[in-house]
C-alpha cells in the first residue's frame, strides 16, 4: 500500500474518532480545567454566594446587580498576584474583567462550602 493511501486512511480514522469524542464529551458536559484560573473559577461557581453587608447596600442602591457579580465571576480572570491563596481556612481571590468598556474587580473569600463576596470596584 502506498504511503499516500495510508495517510488518507489515518486521517479519515482520526477525524471520525475526534467527532466521536467531541460528541461524547458534549453529552457528558465535561470540562477540562487544567489551568489554575479555570480550576478556581469552576470551584467558585459551584458554591453558593453570600454577599457582604457593604455589597448588599450597593445592590439595594442599584449600583450593581447580583447577576452582574455572577457574570464577573464566571467570565473574569483571577489575579493571583493580588490574591491571598496561602490561608488555611478561606482563600481570598481578586477576579477582574472588562464588561461594556468598564473594568470590574471583585474580591471574594472562597471557603469550603460557600463563597462570600466581600467587595467590588469599578475602574
Amino acid at each position: 500500500m502506498k504511503l499516500i493511501n495510508r495517510l488518507i486512511y489515518f486521517f479519515v480514522g482520526l477525524s471520525i474518532g475526534l467527532i466521536f469524542l467531541a460528541f461524547l464529551f458534549q453529552k457528558k458536559k465535561t470540562k477540562f480545567n487544567y489551568l489554575p484560573n479555570s480550576r478556581v473559577i469552576n470551584d467558585i461557581s459551584s458554591k453558593s454566594f453570600h454577599y457582604s453587608p457593604k455589597l448588599l447596600t450597593a445592590i439595594a442602591k442599584n449600583k450593581i446587580t447580583t447577576s452582574r457579580v455572577q457574570e464577573i465571576v464566571k467570565f473574569g480572570e483571577v489575579n493571583f498576584s493580588k490574591s491571598n491563596t496561602k490561608l488555611d481556612s478561606c482563600n481570598i481571590y481578586i477576579i477582574e474583567t472588562k464588561i461594556d468598556q468598564i473594568n470590574y474587580s471583585v474580591e471574594l473569600e472562597n471557603c469550603k462550602n460557600e463563597v462570600k463576596i466581600i467587595s467590588y470596584t469599578l475602574e
